[in-house]
């Protein structure tokens, strides 16, 4: 596979992901909000809130999309190991560490207030664990695509 199919490919995935983060962070979470509510009233008062919570934790997962965007567009100019890809990286890590600890502080806030269950704290403690994955891997990669750039450079430079 070319690297400008590589890079089509991983937009495409990069578009699917968006997508099915706009249904559920937009349609499924309110319609399963209002499903809980019609089941069980006395989440109401909690309800709309968490929806809200959930809503803002997706600000990250998009900004994390914009720089596979970038990524995969270096990718495409045959610029796979770039300084610019470590830098996205990184921050990539950067961005799955911070929504995993807001996800993580929201959590224990809403456990303070008395508006939170504990299927929704197991929940978010899974949902913690992959962003920590994510931070991991990114840090990783970004660590390994730095260095392939720097011998790239080397190589370069060498006659």
């Amino acid at each position: 596979m070319s690297q400008r199919g590589l890079a089509n490919l991983l937009k495409a995935a990069i578009v699917g992901v968006g997508i099915c983060g706009l249904a559920i962070y937009f349609y499924f979470l309110p319609s399963i909000g209002k499903a809980v509510v019609q089941y069980a009233p006395e989440y109401e008062r909690c309800c709309q809130a968490w929806i809200l919570f959930a809503q803002v934790t997706a600000i990250p997962c998009y900004l994390v999309l914009a720089c596979c965007w970038r990524v995969a567009s270096e990718i495409g100019r045959d610029n796979s190991f770039s300084a610019v890809n470590a830098r996205l990286l990184k921050y990539i890590a950067g961005l799955a560490a911070f929504d995993s600890v807001l996800l993580l502080a929201g959590n224990f806030v809403f456990y303070v207030l008395g508006m939170n269950h504990s299927g929704l704290m197991l929940l978010s403690v899974v949902v913690v664990f992959f962003g920590i994955a994510v931070t991991v891997a990114a840090s990783a990669l970004s660590h390994l695509v730095y260095k392939a750039a720097s011998l790239r450079e080397e190589n370069e430079l060498t006659i």
